[in-house]
């Protein structure tokens, strides 16, 4: 179990563990999995870690998947080496404990994952972004970390869209490669990996 990251000290928990500042608070409770959109935007925008909020020095760690290798994006905000460990360890996504990606009930698309009653909240202009929707309840991918030095840190976006920012380009030297976790398998492939596995054991 990883500790508590220095720089995590003054943010807030929530079950004991640190509630990042990218995460959306809703009704004053932390829904884990969730961006707050705007301040994610700010992350990006201002180079902030996404789990401690402070600024990113000289070197920084990339969440990336196979889907945005292709695209050459990462789409969220980078985090600090320190931080990425504990990330890594607590997040279900990351560590392994998820094999699939949560499933968005179709009410309201509520990014919490329940309806608000408050007629004063500001959530309702909020939804999952389209990543989120398009995985919902999908197998999980793989996850790597790419760290990379913070002078090569660009935001991007479509060439046909001027202005619009839809991460941070991994089309950049790389100074390390982690993997994560691997992608969830379906059953079949499943079955025959570890098939494949017994055979090269000798256990078959």
């Amino acid at each position: 179990m990883h500790s508590i990251p220095q720089r995590c000290v003054r943010r807030p928990l929530s079950g004991g563990l640190v509630v990042p500042y990218v995460s959306l608070i809703h009704g004053g409770h932390a829904a884990f999995g969730s961006l707050d959109a705007e301040r994610a935007r700010t992350a990006l925008m201002q180079r902030l870690c996404q789990i401690c909020g402070e600024p990113l020095e000289e070197r920084c760690f990339l969440i990336v998947r196979p889907a945005d290798v292709v695209r050459g994006i990462s789409p969220e905000p980078a985090l600090h080496p320190e931080c990425l460990p504990y990330t890594a360890a607590h997040c279900p996504m990351l560590n392994g404990t998820a094999t699939h990606y949560r499933s968005r009930p179709v009410l309201a698309g509520h990014p919490a994952g329940r309806p608000c009653t408050d007629p004063s909240c500001p959530c309702p202009s909020r939804s999952p972004d389209e990543g989120h929707t398009a995985r919902s309840g999908a197998p999980a991918d793989r996850y790597e970390a790419w760290m990379i030095h913070t002078r090569n840190y660009r935001l991007t976006g479509p060439d046909d869209q001027p202005g619009v920012v839809s991460g941070i380009s991994i089309d950049v030297p790389v100074l390390r490669r982690r993997v994560l976790r691997n992608a969830t398998l379906p059953p079949e492939q499943e079955d025959l990996l570890n098939l494949l596995r017994a055979v090269l054991d000798g256990t078959s």
